[in-house]
């Protein structure tokens, strides 16, 4: 399927003794090199590698400190960049993402109709089913958030692991800015974003067996959260503000002033009434609710067209 194309496989590994040799079985003749990076890793899981896994593709890289996820991919990523692969997949070491499932993952970006792919574990009934309830819950709600911060409204599943992504962008992106704990994910689709990179979901099932996840969703809401708000105004500025100026940029800027205004005024206007026990007459209300109306309307107009602003040509084919 990939012809002479240099598909590179990178696992970040950490707490995944129990499952890694199992992933790296799996791994299709389609792939030519594998990239294990032991995270300093408590369990040894890169020396247990190295010592029973005889699979010539394996190249075991070893963190003298914990990096996080994404220190460990981007190691990888660096790694497979410099010995020419063309497309590089990350997969987890911990056995819940099925490794015969890469072709699938990598067809869209061999076919030029994407630069980065990812798993998309929601699209199936049965893969939800299967979900733990607080993962469900969890994953839905950064979802949600993961769309207006990273531009990418037509896919789901941010916090998905199971992704490829084709060398040449990869070469573009800012490394060294990424985050490097379990933010990586989101955090390498608003980088993606920023120079119009296309991303496309690629539905696959996830398994859940007795792996332990050392991501807890609920917890990690807040820190989530606050990091899709600074992604959120550095993309609306780079792209409406410092890269362009048009009618969107107006929109939003005009919706957040008048909504401003008028909750400002209302605020205000409710305060006294509340002091001085007058009923504030129907002008005062029409003069807080009107701006706030017109502030809410431009910015969901703004919304809409942002929404369809998703790039649409890969990337690697323009360069």
């Amino acid at each position: 399927m990939n012809g002479a194309m240099h598909i590179a496989v990178v696992i970040p590994a950490f707490r995944v003794s129990r499952h890694i040799l199992g992933v790296i079985s799996g791994i299709g003749p389609e792939i030519s090199s594998v990239y294990v990076v032991d995270d300093a890793c408590p369990e040894g899981s890169g020396k247990l590698v190295r010592e029973q896994c005889s699979d010539p593709r394996v190249t075991v890289l070893f963190h003298e400190a914990n990096s996080g996820v994404g220190g460990a991919t981007i190691s990888g990523y660096r790694r497979a960049i410099r010995e020419g692969a063309d497309i590089v997949v990350k997969l987890d070491g911990d056995g819940q993402m099925e490794p015969a499932y890469i072709p699938m993952l990598i067809t869209p970006i061999v076919n030029g109709l994407a630069d980065y792919t990812k798993g998309n574990r929601f699209y199936y009934l049965e893969g939800v089913q299967q979900m733990p309830l607080a993962r469900l819950l969890g994953n839905a709600a950064l979802s949600f958030i993961a769309k207006f911060s990273t531009g990418y409204w037509d896919i789901f599943d941010p916090t998905n692991g199971f992704t490829a992504v084709h060398a040449k962008v990869l070469e573009r992106l800012p490394l060294d800015k990424i985050d490097r704990r379990y933010f990586f994910e989101s955090d390498m689709l608003f980088r993606l974003n920023t120079i119009r990179a296309v991303v496309m979901d690629v539905p696959l099932s996830a398994r859940y067996a007795d792996e332990v996840s050392n991501l807890k969703i609920f917890r990690s809401i807040p820190e989530f959260t606050r990091k899709h708000v600074r992604n959120s105004l550095k993309r609306i500025f780079y792209n409406y503000y410092l890269r362009d100026f048009s009618v969107m940029s107006l929109e939003l800027l005009l919706g957040c002033l008048a909504l401003f205004m008028g909750v400002s005024f209302g605020s205000i206007a409710w305060m006294k009434s509340v002091r001085t026990g007058i009923v504030a007459t129907s002008g005062t209300v029409m003069l807080a609710a009107l701006p706030t109306l017109a502030g809410i309307q431009l910015i969901l107009s703004f919304l809409a067209a942002d929404s369809g602003n998703v790039p649409k040509v890969p990337l690697h084919k323009r360069l």
